[in-house]
């Protein structure tokens, strides 16, 4: 059985195996070099109150994680952020990176975030349907900004727009 729940530093080599699979092997990411430890535990202490990340888990193995990040180091944009799921190889295709981002997403609005963005490399059409099913608005298409295993590709911008109590 899926369970989602928030991560822990405990979780954090596994948060990392699973990124530098995508890194390795995937344009999910535009990094090209793996992660190293002293990195995820760098990139975990940046995920503050408004940037919480969970992870899945079945039969006490992580099976994918997702997180906001901050979208910028400029206070103005303190309530932007970033999302990014990653779901570990052998379990990709059985709806688990839907159930993250439903999860985060909606967490997202519980700590004070006003609007998610998520940037989906081109050819990642399950990513955007996810997204568009989940209520996230395209926003625009940046052309042939990412250079990756020998090929430019275009970023799909999408956004969700956390509505407010009048």
């Amino acid at each position: 059985m899926l369970n989602i729940r928030p991560a822990t530093a405990d979780d954090q080599q596994a948060i990392m195996e699973i990124y530098n699979e995508a890194v390795e092997n995937t344009t999910a990411t535009f990094d090209t070099e793996p992660r190293t430890f002293e990195k995820q535990l760098e990139w975990w202490g940046k995920h503050k109150k408004n940037h919480p990340v969970f992870i899945s888990e079945e039969k006490n193995m992580i099976t994918g994680w997702a997180s906001l990040s901050p979208w910028s180091d400029r206070c103005a944009y303190d309530s932007t952020v970033e999302v990014s799921v990653y779901i570990h190889k052998d379990f990709r295709g059985r709806g688990i990176g839907s159930k993250l981002l439903e999860v985060v997403t909606l967490e997202g609005g519980k700590v004070g975030n006003h609007t998610v963005i998520s940037r989906i490399s081109e050819g990642n059409e399950i990513s955007i349907h996810i997204h568009e099913k989940l209520g996230y608005k395209h926003i625009g298409v940046m052309k042939e900004v990412g250079f990756k295993f020998g090929r430019l590709l275009d970023v799909t911008m999408m956004q969700y727009i956390y509505e407010k109590e009048k």
